[in-house]
């Protein structure tokens, strides 16, 4: 079920990311750079650990989890956080703890793209990507 995500995906549209930045606690400048940017998600598996590797002219980041266990991450903007990925209903699930907070990262994969949904209390973000060839 999982295999559906796994290819290499080009943002193609992105709504509200400056907001989810700001509520995550980003700064003017960084926010603006990475409203700018335009990143590939890659996502490969091998056995049962994923490898997501997000590159940018910006930055450039990768994560290699086990659907089911935590893990420690370091994000784009630097916050340290305990990562949990999870299957659920079709839906790559990943939440993000870290201070108290909390935020939810859902990838949906419908055809040949793939939405990121980005949530941090009331705000949301959607990400659409499309398949690379």
């Amino acid at each position: 079920m999982a295999d559906v995500f796994v290819g290499t995906w080009n943002l193609k549209e992105s709504k509200n990311f400056d907001d989810y930045m700001k509520a995550l606690g980003v700064g003017f400048a960084t926010r603006q750079v990475g409203s700018m940017t335009k990143p590939t998600t890659i996502i490969s598996k091998e056995g049962d650990v994923f490898t997501l590797k997000t590159v940018s002219t910006f930055k450039s980041t990768e994560i290699n989890f086990k659907l089911g266990e935590e893990f420690d991450e370091t994000t784009a903007d630097d916050r340290t956080v305990k990562s949990l990925i999870t299957l659920d209903g079709g839906k790559l699930v990943h939440v993000q703890k870290w201070d108290g907070k909390e935020t939810t990262l859902v990838r949906e994969v419908s055809d040949n793209s793939l939405t990121l949904t980005l949530t941090l209390g009331d705000v949301v973000s959607t990400r659409h990507y499309i398949k690379a060839e």
